[in-house]
């Protein structure tokens, strides 16, 4: 079996254990095949340039591990990745903030991983290459000689090519993006809507008669969606033992018997939190007999503190929640409980099979597996309701199952959170159980091995000097 190296912007502690997600696939995966995780340590090296690769060996993962300047982070991570190419991937044109500086500070950045990570490669190494930090990285590797087989996987949605295209350095992305075997994203639409681009864009043309297979003048790749999912047994587990924590039986005292909703987001404007909120308002003033009867708990950690978005969108949901409180709230009963902190996935398995409704309602989302832990952590016989989002990836799995929602229109939102406190038991079964069937039959394992086996199983490629990358 060949050895695996993966590549992500932020790489785990390797002292501790994954404590979930994308972490417990990448962990167990490399435990299995034996090599190596590079990435960014979390570090800054401030005014310096950044010292030599620091390597960890834990097991079989040899961790490999870069700092990276103030510089670095202004340009490549803070200007490029999150002011560019995260709103702009999110369908939020009008937040993109291109600059030319922050470009040539993006590649200069995946051109340092490539030069780090090229000692390390073996002639037989798979290489899997994770999110948008890292599209040009494949594309410098091959101009370094590597004929590897590589791979890459977009953890965030791919927009329609009249969003995508308006970006200045489209064109460079997507033929760096060409040095991949196998591109693959979380959803049907999302490999659709690359597709389009490469084809409007001039870039790579699709073999008609092999689907998902396109080419360059001398090379040819896959594209293809691989819907990422969770440790559902694990997390099922932590839900029903969780439970029986004295914090959680006490959280579940202060309910006082009333139907708790929850809401877990990281802050963020694409996740709909002052329109999930108002929906929750407007459901509570054309429903007057449930006052007193839910609570609504939205659990929302900070990120990316100083933005300025960011900190707009925290005054907006600060008010909003203060409003409702305001407005409706009885000595006896708060509406919202809004909280700006991280909590363990213990803990949050446990809430989630508490709450009766489980509010899914991104404006633009990959995926968004809050949707599928939810599902995972109830009970089978009692469970709560998902209304979920017509525009995360999980609604292509779980539609069946979720009351699907237009997360702009509040009314709509008002309307899923009234059928749903009022859904009968069995409908709630049978809901629940086509969504259980889903996460449980395409888990993160499953995931990660139909990808690597695809990957794997690709005829390794040539280096191709079309993917060259300007050098400004």
């Amino acid at each position: 079996m060949s050895r695996l190296i993966v590549v992500s912007n932020r790489v785990p502690d390797p002292g501790r254990p994954p404590a979930g997600g994308l972490a417990v696939a990448m962990h167990a995966a490399l435990q299995a095949r034996g090599g190596v995780w590079m990435g960014w340590s979390g570090q800054s090296s401030g005014e310096d340039d950044p010292g030599p690769l620091a390597t960890r060996q834990e097991g079989q993962i040899s961790y490999a591990l870069t700092d990276l300047s103030d510089r670095d982070l202004s340009e490549y991570y803070e200007g490029l990745a999150n002011r560019v190419l995260w709103p702009l991937c999110h369908y939020r044109i009008d937040l993109t903030d291109y600059a030319r500086r922050d470009m040539a500070g993006y590649l200069r950045v995946n051109r340092l991983f490539a030069s780090r990570l090229r000692p390390l490669i073996e002639p037989d190494d798979i290489i899997w290459i994770h999110d948008y930090h890292l599209i040009p990285l494949a594309a410098e590797l091959r101009q370094m000689g590597v004929a590897n087989r590589i791979g890459f996987f977009m953890h965030i949605p791919w927009p329609s090519p009249d969003v995508f295209l308006t970006l200045p350095v489209q064109d460079m992305l997507l033929r760096a993006m060409t040095a991949h075997d196998l591109i693959g994203f979380q959803t049907e639409d999302d490999a659709e809507n690359f597709a389009l681009c490469l084809k409007r864009g001039g870039v790579a043309r699709p073999l008609v008669e092999q689907p998902g297979l396109f080419y360059t003048q001398e090379r040819q790749f896959r594209v293809g969606a691989f819907p990422i999912g969770i440790d559902a047994r694990a997390f099922s587990h932590s839900a029903r033992t969780t439970i029986e924590n004295a914090t959680i039986r006490r959280f579940g005292q202060s309910l006082e018997g009333r139907e708790l909703i929850i809401g877990v987001d990281r802050l963020d404007y694409t996740k709909g939190l002052p329109q999930r909120l108002i929906g929750f308002h407007r459901f509570l003033e054309n429903n007057p007999a449930w006052h007193g009867r839910v609570t609504f708990l939205q659990i929302t950690p900070k990120s990316r503190s100083g933005v300025a978005e960011y900190e707009a969108l925290q005054r907006e949901v600060d008010e909003v929640a203060g409003h409702i409180n305001g407005t409706l709230g009885r000595l006896d009963w708060t509406p919202v409980r809004y909280v700006n902190r991280a909590f363990s996935h213990h803990v949050l398995a446990a809430i989630y099979r508490m709450a009766k409704i489980g509010l899914v309602t991104p404006l633009r989302d990959g995926m968004n597996l809050v949707a599928k832990e939810y599902v995972a952590a109830q009970d089978p016989e009692d469970p709560g309701v998902l209304v979920l989002s017509r525009f995360a990836g999980a609604a292509h799995e779980l539609g069946g199952g979720a009351l699907l929602v237009n997360p702009y229109d509040v009314e709509t939102i008002a309307d899923a959170i009234g059928r749903a406190v009022s859904m009968p038991l069995e409908q709630k079964r049978e809901r629940y159980a086509a969504m259980a069937e889903a996460v449980r039959k395409n888990d993160v394992f499953d995931w990660c091995n139909h990808y690597l086996d695809q990957l794997a199983n690709l005829p390794a490629t040539t280096v191709n000097h079309e993917n060259e990358i300007p050098r400004g």
